[in-house]
């Protein structure tokens, strides 16, 4: 299993989500987010005068996917996104980190029995 992560410009974040439905995939999870690459910043026009944001907008998206799907799901996220100017986005592919599925074991867990957790090891459950 692949975790895909897109980070991509805001206006294309709606084409790239309704394609994911249609591939499909089943766990995705959208944020927004500020952030620079090479841009570094840029320019925006507010009131009559220029302001400098140091920060770009933009928005990630996060798909677990299986290994064999990673390049289907990669190419329709470019597909989607790219504009041809800088900034279309960064992808980065992953190992899906195994640990998620022990957090949603105990999480079941939690919410079946009222008994008390153990508070040491590498995770801790906060509230759900």
């Amino acid at each position: 299993m692949k975790t895909v992560i897109a980070i991509v410009r805001p206006f294309v974040a709606e084409r790239i989500l309704e394609a994911l439905q249609l591939a499909p995939v089943e766990m995705c999870t959208v944020r927004e987010v500020k952030g620079f690459g090479r841009q570094k910043n840029y320019l925006e026009e507010y009131r009559g005068g220029d302001y400098a944001l140091a920060f770009i907008p933009k928005v990630q998206i996060t798909i677990w996917v299986e290994d064999f799907r990673t390049e289907e799901i990669v190419r329709l996220i470019i597909t989607h996104a790219r504009t041809g100017r800088m900034g279309d986005g960064k992808i980065f592919i992953l190992p899906a980190d195994m640990r998620g599925l022990e957090v949603h074991e105990v999480a079941e867990r939690r919410s079946s029995q009222d008994e008390e957790l153990p508070e040491d090891g590498p995770l801790r459950l906060l509230a759900f």
